[in-house]
């Protein structure tokens, strides 16, 4: 950097990290249970992609708790220009339901899996988690019906902060994107 350069303040490393990665891993979650409708019921592709969705969303989950912790140790950088108010709270909202997709999804499949009395099965390894709860078919359907409408209602909520982040460095013209590449 040349003297007299403004720095332009970015996201710390681990943050990129998380982000891009969580980024990564959902987007595989939904390619791998929507790949699983081109396969029968109850066929070996079907359920080996379904095994690696439940697996994709653990890790999903196991990356929430070290990722959120790093979030309220570092504050995230100002965007420049700064925003107004009310596209600050927006942000902050947005923001807020993606964390909480994070951590209640994994959840909602992680029960609905554990309230058909299977257990999760850790594909190429041979491992199993076994369910703690014994069968109950009609609270297991309520949570999947429950994790697929959260499941669609985020293709918007994770749409609209792609669009923000296009609508940032495009037609506001601030470092908002720049900060986490």
């Amino acid at each position: 950097m040349q003297p007299n350069t403004p720095h332009r303040a970015r996201f710390s490393g681990a943050a990129r990290w998380f982000h891009w990665l969580a980024f990564a891993l959902v987007a595989l979650a939904y390619l791998l249970i929507n790949l699983r409708e081109l396969y029968p019921r109850g066929s070996e592709p079907r359920q080996l992609f379904m095994q690696g969705h439940i697996v994709i969303g653990l890790l999903v989950f196991a990356l929430v708790l070290p990722r959120l912790l790093h979030r309220l140790r570092n504050s995230p950088p100002a965007i420049t220009p700064a925003l107004a108010s009310w596209q600050s709270t927006l942000s902050s909202l947005t923001h807020g339901l993606l964390y909480a997709f994070l951590v209640v999804q994994p959840v909602l499949g992680l029960l609905t899996v554990f309230t058909e009395g299977r257990p999760v099965i850790i594909p190429f390894t041979g491992l199993e988690i076994p369910s703690p709860w014994i069968e109950d078919s009609v609270l297991s359907h309520q949570l999947e019906d429950v994790h697929k409408l959260i499941g669609e209602i985020f293709y918007y909520v994770i749409g609209l902060h792609i669009l923000a982040a296009l609508w940032h460095h495009f037609g506001r013209g601030d470092d908002t994107l720049k900060r986490m590449v």
